[in-house]
């Protein structure tokens, strides 16, 4: 494994380096660079790592523009003593953020994150990259939404939703008894809060309820064609790059 590291503080790069070989012996370390411009002069230059360990403030400003200018497509550990940026972190080809200072069990166990994507990309002929993230990066589930309706605050349990759908731009709750509340979260943000053993991303606009699925019908062009126990605004179609994994999440319940 050819592994790059990107860090400014040279005791910690070195006391990283270390870390790494005596977890991976057999791990070639192809590079240290201190700052976003070294960073972005080699990788420009053909140099191809395996993975990348990378503070994300360096000497001459923060590492995500590093990505602005040169295309990575391996996965990358932030190792940082901060935690303001995971958010933009896991959307720049992050598996881990290891806060400082880190420990060989938080080095170790980042180099399983990166063994599990591994596995999961020869595993998968078509991977879903929102299964890969839920795996690689566990969120604690949120069991309700705080909601205004009608100059009222309320919540509305998870369970009594049957599908959450984009609706004029903006996302919406559509629960079992047909009440339907507006919510701030985008989607993607409320796909990433929920369950994903109860919820099901089926297409850019809707998330639904396992509980409010009764059948599923193939349709044209190797799509299936998904019915809800309550009716929903948009006939529900799910690709045929994403049919597989919908049908085995509906199976291993």
């Amino acid at each position: 494994m050819n592994i790059l590291i990107i860090e400014d503080e040279l005791r910690t790069a070195k006391s990283l380096q270390n870390l790494i070989l005596d977890i991976k012996p057999g791990a070639h370390l192809i590079g240290h660079f201190q700052s976003i411009e070294e960073s972005v002069k080699a990788l420009s230059e053909n140099l191809k790592p395996d993975l990348i360990f990378m503070d994300i403030q360096l000497a001459d400003g923060l590492c995500f523009e590093i990505f602005k200018a040169v295309k990575i497509t391996c996965p990358v550990v932030f190792c940082t003593a901060y935690d303001e940026y995971s958010l933009e972190a896991f959307k720049s080809n992050g598996v881990d953020y290891v806060l400082k200072p880190f420990s060989k069990t938080d080095i170790e166990n980042a180099f399983k994150k990166v063994d599990e994507l591994k596995n999961f990309f020869q595993q998968k002929t078509t991977p879903d990259i929102e299964d890969l993230l839920a795996r690689l990066n566990p969120v604690a589930e949120k069991t309700s939404f705080l909601v205004f309706k009608n100059q009222k605050y309320t919540t509305v349990q998870v369970d009594q939703i049957a599908f959450f759908y984009i609706r004029n731009d903006a996302t919406s709750i559509m629960c079992f008894d047909k009440q339907e509340f507006a919510l701030s979260q985008s989607l993607d943000q409320v796909s990433s809060l929920v369950s994903s053993k109860q919820f099901f991303r089926v297409n850019r606009q809707y998330l639904v309820n396992f509980k409010a699925i009764k059948e599923i019908e193939h349709y044209f062009l190797r799509k299936l064609y998904v019915k809800l126990v309550i009716e929903t605004p948009d006939k529900l179609l799910i690709n045929k790059e994403k049919s597989s994994s919908f049908l085995s999440w509906m199976e291993n319940r």
